[in-house]
């Protein structure tokens, strides 16, 4: 018999070899969509429950887990969740929004199979379906990096999650019938944190917690402050940040940001003030930040939102930087990539405004408004299936002209670099989001973008993230690499918007069709339209 020592080194030896060849890891949910009746805001109304709860589980993985994930539909409307930020590394399948799935018919299921490829941070998931957003069906995804690779700051003493946005106490099917008529939304009614209205995060003095912010409201931007703390600003978005300190935040619709707060005060409790920007009548949310040995009520004065107004937050966006010597989720450097230096293939202008069509309201982008077809545009890509959309629906650049309704599509190529220009002509707040991807944005300004704004760009240490802000009459620049095949949804991250048409594709497109660019479509894909009786 071998002696014990040389058995355990060969345990070692196989233990370190199916290490080292382990696929990554499998995570398996089962969630429930339902109906439920609570009060947020003091007043019973219906919303939208997973597995019971308002907001919906979070999901917290590591970068490259494998999430298998079984969403069983017992509303009364088809449904879909959009994972907001999760890059869907070749798998549009499995986006979530109705360019790329048939929605989940009520009393059925899906299951969405995706990895969390190459990614670390704060991200959030909610119903891309009709209205379905305004009653909830939302959570956070937050991805932690792999022990192995470094981050940037010390491992934080704890971890809370606010999910704050502007609420509205009117059922989702009314909110939905408003704009259908061609009315806008009223103002909100509220401002929730975590679904609530009050709630307490609880730390010991002295040490260090991770707070991570996402504005999953419908359309107003918000104001972070913590009573008596500054806030060091660590990661947006999957990018880790310069370390810059901060008394208060802006979080724009569909945005997600990352700060780190020490505990370094007198022990009582302190305010944690959520509340709305740019907005006449100013709607908050306050939570409490608990000192374990406190024994004193938080009270008054509440912190003062930020003096400036819209130059001021322009100002602040400018200040977010890349940490260029630090690894995201692999080894590499985030700076190791040098944007700044390629030229890009192509510019695409998007200039957004707010048409009437047949007497109502729509949103359009170079004056198309999108409609979504029955047909999900990448089931209509894959079976060649004709009529479903053009790919001459949408000019790259705006133009003069009427607006008119499409099921608008921009066809580019995979490996194209891409400069997009979001052009708001209007004097309201804009946010858009690109599914898919992260990008560089690199520019923000005043007035109307031309060439010479290119000046003005930070090409050396621009942060890269999912959603991007355009302030009212301005324009916002970003740089995109298309390494991603698929069908990819380019919106408004204003549900309004986005629901009256404020949104578009990009077929990011290679005529070498291989599972080396894109996977191939699940063998439990759903299929509805003109995909219906197709195989696959």
């Amino acid at each position: 018999m071998a002696p014990l020592h040389i058995l355990f080194t060969v345990f070692a030896v196989l233990g370190s070899v199916s290490l080292v060849n382990a696929e990554d890891p499998y995570k398996y949910f089962t969630w429930t969509a339902t109906y439920g009746t609570i009060s947020p805001l003091g007043k019973p109304q219906q919303v939208i429950l997973i597995n019971g709860q308002f907001p919906g589980p979070r999901l917290d993985v590591v970068t490259n887990d494998n999430i298998i994930l079984n969403l069983i539909n017992k509303l009364d409307q088809p449904f879909l969740l959009t994972w907001n930020g999760i890059k869907q590394r070749k798998n549009s399948w499995q986006d979530g929004v109705l360019g790329t799935n048939c929605p989940i018919p009520p009393n059925s299921n899906y299951t969405y199979k995706f990895q969390t490829k190459d990614q670390i941070g704060t991200y959030t998931y909610f119903p891309s379906t009709l209205l379905h957003r305004a009653a909830g069906g939302y959570g956070g995804i937050n991805i932690y990096s792999r022990p192995r690779i470094p981050i940037p700051y010390l491992y934080p003493d704890g971890d809370f999650t606010l999910l704050v946005g502007d609420w509205y106490t009117t059922d989702h099917k009314t909110l939905q019938a408003t704009l259908d008529s061609g009315s806008s939304l009223r103002f909100p009614d509220g401002v929730l944190i975590n679904g609530q209205t009050h709630t307490t995060f609880s730390g010991d003095q002295g040490k260090t917690y991770m707070f991570r912010f996402s504005n999953v409201g419908l359309s107003t931007s918000l104001n972070f402050r913590i009573q008596g703390h500054k806030m060091k600003l660590v990661e947006v978005e999957g990018s880790h940040t310069l370390q810059n300190i901060y008394d208060s935040l802006d979080v724009h619709v569909g945005q997600s940001v990352s700060v780190l707060v020490t505990l370094d005060q007198p022990p009582k409790d302190y305010y944690i003030v959520a509340s709305t920007r740019f907005t006449k009548q100013v709607l908050s949310a306050n939570a409490v930040l608990h000192y374990s040995n406190s024994q004193t009520a938080a009270s008054g004065p509440l912190p003062a939102p930020p003096s400036g107004a819209f130059h001021w937050s322009m100002q602040q966006a400018r200040t977010y930087r890349w940490n260029l010597t630090a690894n995201a989720a692999r080894p590499n450097p985030q700076g190791s990539f040098h944007y700044g230096t390629i030229t890009p293939t192509k510019t695409i202008v998007l200039a957004n405004s707010a048409p009437l069509i047949n007497g109502k309201r729509r949103y359009a982008v170079n004056r198309v408004s999108y409609v979504n077809a029955e047909t999900p545009l990448k089931l209509a890509d894959y079976f060649n299936i004709p009529g479903v959309f053009s790919t001459n629906s949408i000019q790259s650049l705006p133009s003069d002209g009427p607006a008119y309704v499409a099921t608008s599509v921009l066809p580019t190529n995979l490996h194209d670099f891409v400069e997009v220009v979001f052009q708001n002509n209007e004097y309201t707040m804009q946010s858009w989001h690109l599914d898919g991807y992260d990008f560089w944005a690199v520019g923000y300004g005043s007035g109307q973008w031309s060439p010479n704004s290119r000046q003005n760009y930070n090409l050396v240490d621009a942060l890269t993230r999912h959603t991007a802000q355009v302030y009212p009459n301005s324009w916002t620049a970003i740089l995109v690499s298309l390494d991603n095949q698929g069908m990819w949804n380019l919106r408004s991250a204003i549900w309004e918007r986005q629901y009256l048409g404020q949104q578009l594709y990009l077929r990011v497109w290679s005529q070498y069709q291989s599972l080396a660019n894109e996977y191939d479509i699940p063998s439990n894909a759903l299929l509805c339209g003109k995909a219906v009786g197709r195989h696959h």
